[in-house]
């Protein structure tokens, strides 16, 4: 249920562990405490506070408060997690935890952080951008995950759960207005239908105008027009069996996702194409597009899933997820910002997926074990056109240059795991995971150049190929070590050991036989130790972490420029290898405050050191063929989210809830080239200098709660910041930067029963 970034959704006071509300609401107790969260995350159920590893989980309840709406609105509240939408897409996001992701949405490009719903990998980051509809809860898992969670989630994972329905009945409506003419309106209804079946069905629809615009067309770009629906069945036969389906669609028809150019353009080989200045004064959302390109990106997708638990014994569970997914996409990216054709696209993206788990849970006495067997099968072809009409620039005159690309990935992927975790004694518990992996890719290519560049009267870019190489096999065996020790009830230190890797491939950008290549794959080894920590009658949490991850065979995309021998048009090379390793050391704070009864704070820092061991770049030979001098990217040094709540009761019971967020980012890299070739000259526009963000909401509800009137700012200061950045170098010298939303607001009003 993909959303773009929406107008005025604020996350006020959302903490690490949720509110002290939430516990008093439920319990009654007669004074504030937090919140503590049953999660799944070692795939058992378990307390957040009891778990040795580091996690942030949402429940429903807060995101709800907070005017969460969107993934992406968790930017900011979990520690060393960069949460945004994805470069020159509305549908795609771009997540990296610790230092850790893979920003680029091509379809054969596996992204570093897995993305599970109800237990359900996503394996593209296309379709990602979910809306926060109707959920139990989000979980935040950080550091490699490869035991439990399997290839792709060497630097964490993110999992959504959607509310089951029961035998009580809930219904939920919302209706919100804001700035750039957002409107959305979205509901849940779920309840018995006998006393063993319940349904649930959640529907939501959001639009939004644009906040980047076409100075001189005035169309509108970086808009929001969503529609999506979930269906679930909660079946119980007996007390033993149970049976969870459901069924997902979503639909997005928005304008393109536009950035704005940081440096002058150049026609390939042939100079100056176009002069940008570096943006001065600050960017003010007014961009130029090419004329005739369509304002379109689509995604559609649905997907089903059945989820069947069998209660074997009073210890013994086995449980079954298959899983059916597709996704269609068809974007146009305007990748140089300008209104040249330097780089324009048509990518049309089919993605189907079918998935099939087995799991086994024993839980007895001083032992918990959990193992299981997964399968998954993946096909996704697309079809591009690229559009370069002014890459050669006037030498050619106005002749046309049209590539066309059509390509095939199949890839099979089979693993077994087990984790065991066992209480030595009430106080320590010991931990040991394994899981194997082996997968398989089929790639095929081909691609071709339409173009009526003449010399001596022929054609001369003319050109086509095809490529299938062999079989791409990847196996890997991750394991994972941990401890915990429990000092008091309120109190667990634990350490960690733990593996991930992220699956090879082929390079989806190649354009000849010689860039057409096969990367192999990522690994990351993670240290880790931690405390989980309760004081003051649990009106205080104070969780700790600091870990050191081992990188390796980190893959990255380099470019250039290839001159045939003897002279002639130069070509773009795109490539992808196993260019280095980064050693990174970071730690985490996360801490929640009920100091009286209404007034909950919080606070949410990450630090991270991350640097290249090594990279290696036969480009840069000043430099002994490294540029293992550079920042990697999306790694800045400080998170920090500082926030508050106070809700105050009013004479009748009703209450107004006022609720505020500061958030801090250093300074950071948005793409892995960001320094001019063979030399240390930084590109500024390949870089977010820190900034600061603040969100504010005042939300007034009745007193049963039922009925709530919402209004939430976001961007209060009207910070303009870089998010995501594009760098294509060797097409056009192309750096695009893309942005986050200005100040915008919204007014909800909510109803619940």
């Amino acid at each position: 249920m993909k959303t773009a970034l929406l107008a005025g959704a604020a996350m006020g006071a959302i903490t690490s562990a949720a509110y002290a509300q939430d516990a008093q609401a439920q319990d009654a107790e007669p004074i504030s405490s937090v919140e503590d969260i049953i999660v799944t995350a070692r795939r058992t159920e378990e307390s957040a506070q009891k778990t040795p590893l580091s996690l942030t989980a949402f429940s429903g309840a807060t995101l709800e408060r907070a005017g969460a709406q969107q993934v992406t609105d968790l930017q900011g509240a979990v520690p060393n997690l960069n949460l945004v939408q994805g470069r020159g897409s509305s549908n795609s996001t771009n997540i990296y935890i610790r230092g850790v992701g893979q920003p680029d949405a091509l379809q054969t490009f596996d992204p570093a952080v897995g993305v599970y719903v109800d237990d359900v990998y996503y394996s593209r980051i296309r379709g990602s951008q979910f809306d926060l509809l109707d959920l139990e809860r989000v979980e935040i898992l950080r550091g490699p995950q490869g035991t439990l969670y399997g290839k792709n989630t060497i630097g964490g994972a993110m999992k959504l759960v959607s509310r089951r329905p029961g035998q009580e009945f809930r219904a939920r409506a919302s209706a919100a207005y804001g700035d750039y003419d957002l409107m959305e309106v979205q509901g849940a209804i779920s309840g018995p239908v006998t006393d063993t079946l319940a349904l649930g069905l959640s529907v939501l629809h959001s639009e939004r105008g644009g906040y980047v615009v076409d100075p001189v067309t005035g169309a509108e770009y970086n808009d929001k027009n969503t529609s999506a629906a979930r269906a679930s069945l909660a079946w119980d036969p007996t007390s033993t069996f149970r049976i969870d389906l459901n069924v997902d669609y979503s639909k997005d028809d928005a304008g393109m996702t536009v950035g704005q150019a940081t440096n002058s353009l150049t026609y390939l080989g042939y100079g100056v194409a176009y002069p940008v200045a570096t943006p001065t004064p600050e960017y003010n959302f007014k961009t130029r597009t090419t004329p005739g390109l369509p304002n379109e990106t689509r995604l559609e997708t649905w997907g089903t899933a059945l989820r069947m638990t069998w209660d074997l014994s009073d210890a013994l569970t086995l449980k079954s997820i298959t899983s059916y997914r597709e996704l269609n996409t068809d974007d146009y990216i305007d990748f140089d910002a300008t209104q040249l054709e330097i780089a324009d696209a048509l990518v049309a993206v089919d993605q189907k997926q079918t998935s099939q788990e087995l799991q086994l849970t024993y839980d007895s006495g001083p032992l918990t074990a959990v193992g299981g067997l997964y399968y998954l099968k993946e096909d996704v072809s697309s079809h591009q056109e690229s559009y370069n009409d002014d890459l050669l620039g006037p030498l050619y005159g106005n002749a046309t240059f049209i590539r066309y690309i059509d390509d095939a990935l199949e890839t099979t992927s089979k693993a077994a795991y087990a984790n065991v975790s066992y209480a030595v004694t009430d106080a320590l518990r010991v931990s040991a995971g394994v899981r194997y992996t082996k997968e398989e890719k089929d790639y095929a290519r081909s691609t071709s150049v339409v173009s009526s560049f003449l010399l001596g009267g022929l054609p001369i870019l003319n050109t086509s190929y095809a490529f299938a190489p062999p079989t791409g096999e990847y196996e890997d065996t991750s394991i994972m070590l941990s401890a915990d020790y429990q000092l008091s009830p309120d109190a667990m230190v634990y350490a960690r050991y733990s593996q991930g890797f992220k699956s090879g491939g082929f390079n989806g950008r190649a354009n000849s036989a010689t860039e057409a290549t096969e990367y192999q794959p990522e690994t990351a080894d993670s240290f880790e130790v931690g405390a989980k920590t309760q004081y003051w009658d649990n009106r205080l949490r104070l969780n700790l972490a600091a870990f050191m991850t081992k990188y390796d065979d980190f893959q990255a995309r380099v470019s250039g420029i290839e001159v045939p021998p003897g002279g002639g048009v130069p070509t773009p090379v795109l490539s992808v290898i196993n260019a280095g390793s980064l050693d990174i050391f970071g730690f985490e704070v996360e801490g929640v405050l009920a100091p009286m009864r209404g007034l909950t704070l919080d606070t949410q820092i990450g630090f991270l050191d991350a640097d290249y061991k090594e990279f290696n770049d036969a480009r840069f030979t000043a430099f002994g063929g490294s540029r293992a001098f550079q920042d990697p990217a999306f790694s800045p040094k400080w998170t920090v989210r500082v926030g508050g709540q106070y809700e105050w009761t009013l004479d009748g019971g009703s209450s107004v809830t006022f609720g505020a967020a500061a958030k801090y980012r250093s300074r950071m890299a948005l793409a892995v080239d960001n320094t001019l070739i063979n030399t240390d000259t930084e590109l500024p526009g390949m870089y977010q200098d820190s900034y600061w963000l603040y969100d504010a909401r005042v939300v007034w509800s009745d007193a049963a709660d039922r009925y709530s009137v919402g209004l939430y700012g976001q961007n209060l200061a009207d910070e303009v910041y870089k998010t995501d950045a594009q760098e294509f170098s060797s097409i056009g010298n192309i750096r695009t930067a893309y942005y986050g939303a200005p100040r915008t607001w919204m007014v909800k009003v909510t109803a619940k029963y």
